[in-house]
């Protein structure tokens, strides 16, 4: 049982749990400025999710712009098109988040708080614009704001495919 609650993540340095702090409070504080200067919705709940990823393992697969965009794009197009063809019921919700899983892992962009949008798009019934704020708008302004904090703290982000 006790393997369970082993941690297999290595201790992290002072420096990696800062940086990573600030990097997510800095991209959401800048999402929510972008969002209240601009009047457009670019922050949505999985975005803070996203952050962690971003700035705490931002050479995960699962942290690379076309998994960050091409996942939220394409979890909330699921959850959309779901949403239009499918009773407002507990079995349809179920089906969208898995059917917004397996085409990430089809299209190879996988991002794992991409999985939560269809949980939105069924709680708020938002709409087709909504691929375009916040999901495409709010997660490429996070990319283009983790690639110059990595840039300035030293990181390498993005992280190339090693082909």
């Amino acid at each position: 049982m006790h393997r369970y609650f082993e941690r297999s993540l290595p201790t992290p340095s002072v420096r990696l749990v800062v940086l990573a702090g600030v990097g997510g409070l800095l991209a959401i504080a800048c999402l929510r400025l972008l969002t209240d200067s601009a009047h457009l919705a670019l922050i949505m709940a999985p975005f803070g999710a996203t952050c962690v990823l971003l700035f705490a393992a931002p050479a995960s697969p699962f942290s690379q712009p076309i998994n960050v965009v091409g996942g939220h794009f394409a979890a909330s197009l699921v959850g959309l098109l779901m949403r239009l063809w499918l009773p407002d019921e507990w079995w349809a919700l179920a089906f969208a988040v898995g059917l917004a899983i397996a085409v990430m892992v089809a299209l190879r962009v996988t991002h794992p708080p991409a999985g939560a949008n269809p949980l939105v798009v069924f709680a708020a019934d938002p709409g087709f614009l909504f691929l375009v704020f916040p999901v495409l708008s709010g997660s490429i302004v996070l990319v283009i704001l983790a690639s110059f904090f990595h840039r300035l703290s030293g990181q390498a982000y993005p992280q190339g495919s090693g082909k």
